[in-house]
């Protein structure tokens, strides 16, 4: 039974993407672009707060630290409970109008991704040769020339970072269920039509989109891959 309903999802996939489905594209398309999005908007924080915090010292940096760490494992959906809470009518936010659309989820999911990125980065340039940063500084480096040799050196991490980042908000549901509200053509998700179409029944639909989503999360992690494995044959 459950063979045949699996093999029932990949046929439905393969038809769905062959004849370029419409609602299919839609979903696809919303969730590229707010992830997409979201990721880069944590990257553009989160890599140089984790350079930061990776090459400073001062008073209450463990405390930062500790909030970060706790960040990275925070639950999704008591964060999108938060967006919700400022982004609704009554809240410091709501006249923003972004509750229920794609700047709202975008939001949310920046917040999911942000600590993630922030913290490996931090530990990848934590990582990094002080010897070198102390032979940057000597040569007269500015505080900024030595930040970005330091990411450079630590750039393998640093890609790690961002394909964590990605991988949280991706395969999130909770978070964009709630803030976005799962609405047809402008801010359904893979995610959240697997679960629509798991609740009506449509168990085909539902692993199609399932190896929908996969795909891209693979395509994705292997491009990211290859780049690694590029930098670790351009070091040798």
């Amino acid at each position: 039974m459950s063979s045949n309903i699996l093999a029932e999802g990949v046929l439905e996939a393969l038809s769905l993407l062959i004849s370029m489905d419409s609602y299919v594209l839609d979903i696809i398309a919303v969730s590229l672009q707010v992830s997409g999005t979201a990721l880069v908007l944590a990257a553009l924080i989160g890599i140089p707060l984790g350079a930061f915090l990776g090459l400073t010292n001062f008073p209450g940096k463990a405390l930062v630290t500790a909030l970060l760490y706790t960040g990275m494992g925070f639950p999704p959906v008591v964060i999108g409970l938060f967006v919700f809470i400022l982004l609704s009518s009554s809240g410091p936010m709501g006249s923003f109008g972004w509750l229920f659309t794609p700047y709202g989820m975008i939001m949310a999911q920046s917040i999911i991704s942000f600590p993630l990125v922030a913290g490996f980065t931090m530990t990848a340039v934590m990582g990094v040769d002080k010897n070198l940063i102390q032979q940057l500084k000597s040569l007269g480096a500015t505080k900024a020339q030595a930040t970005l040799a330091t990411l450079k050196e630590a750039r393998l991490g640093v890609l790690v970072s961002i394909i964590a980042g990605f991988g949280a908000i991706i395969s999130e549901v909770g978070a964009v269920m709630l803030v976005g509200g799962n609405i047809e053509g402008a801010t359904r998700v893979l995610t959240t039509a697997i679960v629509l179409e798991t609740r009506k029944g449509n168990f085909g639909i539902a692993i199609a989109f399932g190896i929908i989503l996969l795909t891209i999360a693979f395509i994705v992690n292997f491009t990211m891959l290859r780049l690694q494995n590029k930098e670790l044959r351009g070091n040798e």
